[in-house]
């Protein structure tokens, strides 16, 4: 079975019900998530061994994270009991021309404290394959980098085929500040995924003539992008989702993949909106699961990660609960979403 590690903040979210603005909300919806938990959930569900690695508070509402990351068959036993908080983020969720919002109050949540050398990385990667992180762990705290650092480099050295997604977050840190940061640690990546912005935020690599809030999205305008980031950093492998936003609850969705050889562009789904959140991090996790499996071409894997993050927007919540054969269904053009009887 492959076995996978991701390392970064789980949060308590509350999302406004019937798409409520925060100052109507008096109730909120409870559920948790954060890009790299909703990487392993995705891999777990298609049936890897999936290790969860964080830091949350030794009370109830952090062992009430755990029974809801643990339902979905991920490894918690790695968990860091330490802190006084879980990080919490407020979802007010827009619709047509209404964009959803996100606040963040994480700030002294138990990883933010975490310290290099608290978590024994060479045990854990041990027999393990990937490891698999994203920049929104690295913009939580200075400590919160030195310790994502630490990890990445030690799953180099180790042998894990290392990916990093972008995630670029401007409510965490400016352009200026992520690249300072996020550059050096691209030297441990084999894998870069990101969105249309993120190369430009996190890595300071832009396309021309792209303006994402238009609704249309030359693909093309990437390829440029992929060839630099491929020449600075020497990734093996570029994944790039493009999303056309015509409103809050309709989107146009597909990416592009460089393999090492060339770039492929996904097919694209039209979607209509159930909750975005963690589109992205699907994606990732469709990448990882084809790369690792035997005798799928790039073309293949790519379709697989498209068609997983296209569904992605179809649950509440962060976590893409969706099985392999409901993603190959998708992937060879079953989107009809008729009722299966």
């Amino acid at each position: 079975m492959p076995s996978v590690v991701t390392f970064g903040e789980i949060m308590l979210r509350l999302a406004t019900n019937r798409r409520e603005r925060f100052t109507q909300a008096r109730e909120f919806e409870v559920t948790y998530g954060g890009g790299e938990c909703n990487v392993a959930v995705s891999l777990a569900n298609f049936g890897f061994e999936s290790i969860y690695v964080t830091a949350l508070p030794d009370n109830d509402i952090g062992q009430a994270c755990i029974n809801y990351v643990r339902q979905w068959g991920v490894d918690t036993s790695e968990i860091v009991r330490q802190g006084q908080r879980l990080g919490t983020y407020y979802l007010e969720n827009g619709a047509a021309m209404r964009a959803s919002k996100v606040i963040y109050d994480r700030a002294a949540s138990s990883i933010a404290e975490l310290q290099p050398g608290e978590i024994e990385w060479e045990r854990i990667f041990d027999g393990k394959d990937w490891f698999h992180f994203t920049g929104i762990t690295p913009a939580i705290s200075e400590s919160a980098a030195r310790a994502c650092d630490e990890a990445a480099s030690i799953a180099k050295s180790m042998g894990l085929t290392v990916s990093a997604d972008m995630n670029y977050r401007k409510n965490l840190w400016s352009p200026a500040e992520a690249q300072a940061v996020m550059r050096p640690m691209m030297k441990y990546v084999d894998v870069a995924i990101g969105n249309e912005e993120d190369a430009e935020m996190s890595l300071g690599v832009a396309p021309e003539g792209v303006d994402v809030t238009s609704g249309e999205i030359d693909a093309t305008a990437y390829e440029p992008v992929v060839n630099r980031l491929v020449e600075e950093f020497g990734f093996e492998q570029v994944g790039i989702t493009l999303r056309e936003s015509q409103s809050a609850d309709d989107n146009d969705w597909s990416a592009i993949y460089y393999d090492g050889d060339e770039i492929l562009m996904a097919p694209k789904y039209s979607v209509r909106i159930v909750d975005r959140v963690g589109g992205g991090d699907a994606f990732s996790a469709g990448l990882i699961y084809g790369n690792m499996q035997d005798g799928w071409t790039s073309t293949q894997t790519l379709e697989f990660a498209a068609a997983s993050s296209a569904l992605a927007h179809t649950f509440h919540g962060d976590f893409n609960l969706v099985s392999v054969s409901e993603v190959m269904s998708v992937a060879g053009g079953n989107v009809s979403g008729r009722v299966q009887r």
